[in-house]
């Protein structure tokens, strides 16, 4: 299982005998990230297909709802050429701050606590030039979902401006950790305040796909019943606890916010399959 499309990855493999992990190749670009903001406008375009607003008629297969309650709502999509799916959560809290939220998922040390299926989590290397960090993550899951070994790139952004945050994660190789046939996963997180970062109440949009790794077919069942909303829920109440917690503020740390340069040249949502971590690009051995 192998992530391929990412520009640079044959100098990547070439740069293995110096032992160097090329940043210029794999780092997660602005435009990346803008991209993954401009999903929320996908939330118009889906509601226009359920309504039957729009002629669906020769498109490709579209997103099918699998879960719809009041405040959660999960669609599926094929992956072309896969028998696997992409993953799209809607959901919101107004219980929680923003900040908070988007802290927690970033603070590894306290992942840790509030997740017992962490086995290991830390980050091996981080891009000074970015803010990019490189991180192996292993997981217990549940039975049919065997245990994961994860090696992956992610960065975080501040859209200031339209009031947006984001967290793009995408699989890589690094030479430190041994090779791994399991390592495949893209995710994007992207925060839209109702009103401001220190205010309780905002959306979210999750768009996850990945490869469960087993025979069994109940596993895209147990994904989509229980392992997302389940994963969700752990990640609210640990907003809510860490309320009476010192966890680190990392907007206030960002070294670089989102330009207005890459705003400028990101594209809407038909760009996403060029470059960066689409799963079109994600091969299956």
């Amino acid at each position: 299982l192998r992530l391929h499309g990412r520009p640079g990855h044959a100098a990547v493999f070439m740069a293995a005998h110096a032992s160097v992990f090329v940043w210029e190749e794999e780092r997660i670009q602005e435009e990346e990230l803008q991209r993954s903001m401009n999903d929320m406008k996908w939330l118009e375009e889906i509601k226009s297909q359920t309504e039957g607003n729009e002629d669906l008629q020769g498109k490709e297969q579209p997103w099918e709802m699998v879960t719809d309650k009041k405040h959660f709502k999960l669609w599926q999509h094929p992956i072309t050429g896969t028998q696997l799916y992409q993953y799209r959560v809607f959901g919101t809290y107004t219980d929680v701050i923003p900040r908070q939220f988007f802290n927690v998922q970033l603070d590894t040390e306290y992942r840790k606590k509030w997740d017992a299926l962490v086995i290991k989590l830390e980050v091996i290397e981080r891009d000074v030039v970015s803010g990019s960090e490189v991180l192996h993550w292993v997981t217990h899951f549940p039975y049919p979902v065997y245990s994961r070994d994860y090696v992956y790139v992610w960065r975080y952004s501040v859209d200031r401006e339209n009031n947006r945050m984001v967290l793009v994660s995408c699989a890589v190789e690094h030479l430190s950790v041994p090779e791994s046939p399991e390592r495949s996963c893209e995710s994007q997180m992207v925060i839209h305040p109702h009103k401001s970062f220190d205010e309780n109440g905002f959306d979210y949009l999750l768009t996850y796909s990945d490869n469960p790794q087993t025979v069994f077919p109940p596993c895209v069942s147990w994904m989509v019943s229980s392992g997302m909303p389940d994963f969700l829920e752990k990640l609210h109440m640990a907003t809510l606890k860490a309320k009476n917690m010192e966890i680190k503020d990392y907007i206030s740390a960002k070294p670089l916010e989102m330009s207005s340069e890459a705003k400028a040249s990101a594209q809407p949502s038909e760009l996403k399959n060029e470059g960066g971590c689409s799963p079109a690009q994600i091969e299956y051995a």
